[in-house]
């Protein structure tokens, strides 16, 4: 079973940004890509750096310690060094409020 976590308002997410938030006590990174936004883990799987401190560039996040690049809609590798994908969470926008959803 999933539990749906509110982690914000859309108005927090600016476009072409990546910000991380605290779902629970699981640190979240949501980028906004043209209005879209998307969720995914917070944590590089080549050494696990932090994702939310990396740039976005259109779908692609940056990560800022080797330069390893992940689609933040699928969570695909496109850049080594990582070679596993993010994990990614399913988000949806409730009356303004961005909320991730988690696994129990």
């Amino acid at each position: 079973m999933a539990t749906r976590v509110r982690v914000g308002e859309q108005g927090d997410f600016p476009s072409g940004q990546v910000r991380v938030v605290d779902a629970d006590g699981e640190r979240v990174a949501v980028a906004n890509v043209d209005g879209t936004l998307y969720a995914f883990e917070d944590r590089c799987t080549h050494d696990d750096g932090p994702l939310g401190e990396g740039q976005l560039e259109g779908c692609q996040v940056i990560c800022p310690r080797h330069g390893a690049r992940f689609d933040v809609r699928t969570g695909a590798v496109l850049r080594m060094p990582a070679v596993a994908p993010i994990g990614t969470y399913p988000l949806r926008l409730v009356d303004g409020g961005v909320e991730i959803e988690l696994e129990d």
